[in-house]
């Protein structure tokens, strides 16, 4: 075989279909997030505006986070110097995970290197634990939910998105008495929409399961101390474990689970993810614990969030572009062609120095395709007239129609 044509042949296919993924080299500088620097491939720069950001609240520029980051770099260095078990566990990492579990206000809680790696590492393992397990999943579900529930050797069962009746009849089909564990999500990343929490643990509760709640896209942004959708609503006591990142609206990286002491305890001891990998570096370690502390105490920045948010839906649907408006903080706008969302964004970027990542297949569906725009604390007025009038503009240009799937 020439595998490099094989390559070739991959490569090509994704071309030809407009969902080649293209990095940019962005350079964020300090205290004047959302704008950054394009270095561009010829060695020339041009100044930007980032769109697309996860880092939701702006905390990757908080001097309370930056602060706590240099104290931990001055007095431990740059790494960990191992795992977990092996010389990686400090008192960062445990002051870290003491925050975690009061937010979401649980015994325990337990850190990974990402949150993809928290659901792959912990879905894989929880057939270890309780053998024949079924886990039932929803069918928008994160990848790493998806690809922790497949390498784990045990039954799976797929229910339609946020579909409860679906659920049930799933439910009422298996054992009564073999273990089960329903998984979700609160906020569902490319729509924006909410799972139905309180519906989901009803049935846990009806049909014995557990509940495994991914709270990626809230933990920071909702509740009174930014614990997440399940805060806001008052269902904390109800979920069993609860996933979260530290890479969104905390701004630094890395990712967890909170749950009982013995849940977290069995999956610290059986889960390969967890066990043979390097802890995070205690400087991201502190920087993450300082970041929670503030977003616990300052309600001002989860409002900010939330007014952006609802200020560029409300001028986008002004100007009849196709928003899926879920009343979350994401902002998706419907394109439902590859070829043409990655020419918007391309245009948005070189012409207007706004940076927005177009959304294609597999992440979506095919015909689904869309523009994210996340929204922070920190796109002020002129950031956002500066983006609508680039919308505006080339919307027509790029012969899109108006208001097809506005909600």
């Amino acid at each position: 075989m020439d595998y490099t044509q094989q390559l070739d042949v991959a490569l090509n296919r994704l071309h030809e279909e407009g969902r080649y993924r293209t990095f940019i080299d962005i350079e964020r500088r300090k205290g004047n997030y959302p704008h950054a620097v394009w270095r561009k491939e010829d060695g020339s720069e041009q100044n930007i505006t980032v769109w697309c950001g996860n880092d939701y609240l702006g905390m990757g520029q908080h001097p309370k986070v930056l602060e706590a980051m240099h104290e931990a770099l001055d007095a431990t260095g740059a790494g960990s110097g191992g795992t977990r078990n092996i010389s990686g566990t400090t008192v960062y990492h445990k002051r870290l995970e003491a925050e975690l579990a009061d937010l979401h206000q649980k015994e325990a809680a337990l850190l990974f290197t990402s949150a993809y790696i928290a659901n792959d590492a912990t879905l894989s393992t929880l057939p270890k634990l309780f053998p024949g397990l079924i886990i039932y999943s929803d069918e928008l579900n994160h990848a790493s939910m998806i690809e922790g529930i497949r390498r784990n050797g045990g039954a799976k069962r797929v229910f339609r998105h946020n579909d409860v009746a679906h659920l049930r009849e799933l439910l009422e089909a298996d054992d009564p008495n073999a273990p089960k564990l329903i998984a979700f999500e609160s906020v569902y990343s490319m729509d924006g929409d909410f799972g139905p929490i309180a519906e989901l643990c009803d049935l846990a509760e009806e049909f014995g399961a557990l509940t495994y709640l991914d709270e990626v896209h809230a933990v920071g942004m909702y509740g009174p101390r930014g614990g997440g959708v399940a805060e806001r609503d008052g269902l904390l006591d109800r979920l069993d474990i609860i996933n979260g990142t530290l890479g969104k609206a905390f701004g630094v990286h890395g990712g967890y689970i909170a749950a009982s002491e013995k849940m977290c305890d069995a999956i610290r001891s059986y889960a390969p993810g967890f066990i043979f990998t390097t802890s995070l570096p205690p400087v991201v370690a502190a920087g993450a614990a300082a970041s929670i502390a503030v977003l616990k105490e300052d309600q001002s920045i989860r409002d900010a969030h939330q007014t952006q948010a609802k200020i560029l839906k409300a001028r986008l649907k002004a100007m009849g572009l196709p928003l899926i408006d879920h009343d979350s903080h994401i902002v998706p706008v419907h394109v439902g062609n590859p070829v043409k969302c990655k020419m918007l964004s391309d245009m948005l970027l070189e012409q207007y120095g706004i940076y927005v990542q177009p959304i294609n297949f597999p992440t979506v569906p095919r015909g689904t395709e869309r523009l994210r725009f996340t929204p922070s604390p920190v796109h002020g007025p002129k950031e956002m007239d500066a983006l609508v009038r680039a919308m505006d503009d080339l919307w027509s240009h790029c012969a899109l129609n108006r208001a097809e799937l506005s909600a």
